[in-house]
């Protein structure tokens, strides 16, 4: 994994210095990229073949997109931190394009930072592989409700909404609620707001807010964070962001605060982007002892 994430930022910079328009003669590169989304393209044939409705002929053909994360986390006090995600959507139009199939191994929400070193996760992360079915009554509905198996297999339904309100030609408030049950945790509920302003063409500031319910021990999740993202130009982006967060047992309190820098770079491929985040983590269990930490990642998507 080391090797493969050092072998990739060699690559962003050696990649620098040739034109941004060319593309690198890299064939491994472009052959990886033909067979996975080959083979998500296959697999989401086979799912709408699956789920076809009578008398309902599709106009369009079944199409799958996937997203894959690596990375390595290393901070003083923990060198051991590697991160993997994945999330792989079967599109569905035998099901008049209100359902589809997700398979990942992260919750729906969507997440405000990529570091998984923040400690307040409802669920470990080698227990959240899912597979569900997921629809909506219409595709453009806020309502969405999805069942399957995830948490160590156990099954669950979940419904969830989701509006976004436009206060001014600047400004915007977006905000989602959602409720669900796992045949052993049992009872779960969240929500969430951003509230997004946009300065200029290449720079919004975000202010998110999370909070949610877990029914076995009882107690709230919260998380807070102050996030600006600026676009440098067309292959490159700065995310700075203060992230602080706590639960409600046994008391209100703060648990974790987290200063990030995070460079993201589009290179080599359209579908390819490397990350380099340096951060500052400050942990209750740590006695807020600042620890130093440099994230380094790349992520691909497939569609």
């Amino acid at each position: 994994m080391i090797r493969i994430i050092f072998l990739s930022l060699a690559l962003i910079f050696t990649s620098s210095a040739q034109a941004q328009e060319k593309e690198q003669p890299l064939p491994w590169l472009d052959s990886v990229h033909e067979g996975v989304v080959d083979s998500v393209s296959s697999t989401a044939v086979w799912f709408d073949d699956f789920f076809v409705l009578k008398d309902f002929n599709a106009t369009q053909t079944a199409a799958g997109e996937s997203r894959i994360r690596l990375g390595w986390e290393p901070r003083s006090r923990d060198f051991s931190k590697f991160e993997t995600r994945f999330k792989v959507r079967f599109k569905l139009p035998n099901l008049k394009n209100r359902a589809d199939i997700v398979f990942s191994d992260d919750s729906d929400q969507e997440s405000d930072t990529p570091l998984s070193v923040l400690r307040n996760q409802d669920t470990p992360e080698q227990n959240r592989f899912s597979l569900a079915l997921r629809w909506k009554s219409k595709p453009d509905s806020g309502f969405s409700h999805r069942i399957g198996a995830g948490r160590r297999f156990q099954l669950f339904a979940k419904s969830r909404y989701r509006q976004a309100h436009f206060l001014s030609k600047q400004t915007t408030l977006s905000w989602e609620t959602s409720a669900y049950y796992y045949s052993r945790d049992r009872l779960g509920a969240d929500f969430s707001w951003r509230l997004s302003y946009q300065k200029n063409e290449k720079s919004i500031i975000r202010q998110n807010n999370h909070f949610y319910f877990r029914d076995r021990e009882n107690d709230w999740l919260w998380q807070h964070n102050l996030q600006q993202l600026k676009q440098i130009d067309e292959n490159n982006a700065l995310v700075s962001g203060l992230y602080i967060e706590g639960s409600s047992r046994p008391n209100y309190q703060i648990d974790e605060y987290l200063i990030s820098f995070r460079w993201r770079r589009n290179t080599l491929r359209k579908w390819l982007f490397f990350e380099v985040e340096p951060f500052v983590m400050c942990r209750r269990d740590e006695d807020f002892s600042p620890s130093l930490g440099m994230a380094l990642r790349f992520e691909g998507h497939f569609l």
